[in-house]
């Protein structure tokens, strides 16, 4: 008997943050990383947190976790330094689930795909540290966008970066080099352990790195794939592999939980 495949779309978790609005606590995502990840045939799910550690749930269902973008900045404390500016956002409501959830998702082989916070968040979680300010770095260039300028501007291609041989990037892009958009204040500044840098900006900021080791398909990158990926070849193909990678978990999952029905009861 053939093994069951599910048709259903593979269910991707999306981390939301916790800002104040109108005085009241409330959890906000971003809608294109939604209609990205739609748009490569997932099902997402946006989880506002997971009070008390307790993962089992979401786990349960989890067919790839997506650790998104947000304003919000990985709260220094974790890689052992003090706030630099004050005036930029934390949310350590968000730290304080998503850094231990990556890491349990990463033992148990879901996917897992990082963009820009979520990229700082996986390497903190792994042991890595970040740099508060990438403009003020000796021999690093200001990644920061325009803030004066429309959305379609600062998420506009702002500079190459160079894909590492033999690496994930390389198996998805084929090329050597593509260009990105550059929206970000903060950057990897020491990559954790078990990562392995994937691509580099020509200042040397690492890009884009993957977890060797990992039992599953993940990915973080600093720039912005979900920014108009219908219009972007390279920014549909990465979130396509992620997406792919999720349907093959799905699928795995849904055999092993069904038991053949020519086997003896």
């Amino acid at each position: 008997m053939n093994a069951p495949v599910s048709s259903a779309r593979p269910v991707v978790l999306i981390a939301s943050c916790k800002v104040e609005l109108d005085g009241f606590p409330t959890y906000t995502i971003r809608g294109n990383y939604v209609d990205a990840l739609t748009l490569v045939g997932c099902q997402t799910l946006i989880v506002p947190e997971a009070a008390g550690g307790d993962f089992s749930a979401l786990l349960a269902v989890a067919d790839g976790i997506l650790f998104n973008g947000s304003p919000s900045n990985v709260h220094p404390s974790h890689y052992g330094e003090e706030v630099h500016d004050p005036s930029l956002p934390q949310d350590t409501d968000r730290d304080a689930w998503t850094l231990p959830l990556i890491r349990l998702a990463l033992e148990r082989g879901i996917p897992v795909f990082g963009i820009c916070r979520g990229y700082q968040e996986i390497n903190v979680a792994l042991g890595g540290s970040l740099h508060q300010a990438v403009h003020e770095a000796p021999g690093l260039s200001d990644h920061r966008p325009d803030d004066r300028e429309n959305l379609e501007k600062r998420y506009a291609l702002a500079h190459p970066v160079a894909i590492t041989a033999g690496g994930v990037l390389e198996g998805i892009f084929g090329e050597p080099e593509i260009e990105v958009n550059s929206v970000h204040g903060q950057g990897v500044n020491r990559l954790a352990p078990s990562l392995r840098a994937e691509a580099h900006a020509p200042d040397g900021l690492v890009e884009a790195f993957t977890c060797p080791t990992a039992k599953g398909f993940n990915l973080a990158v600093q720039w912005h794939p979900e920014w108009r990926p219908q219009d972007r070849p390279h920014s549909l193909k990465v979130l396509q592999a992620f997406g792919d990678a999720c349907k093959r978990f799905q699928q795995n999952r849904v055999r092993t939980a069904v038991p053949d029905a020519a086997s003896p009861a």
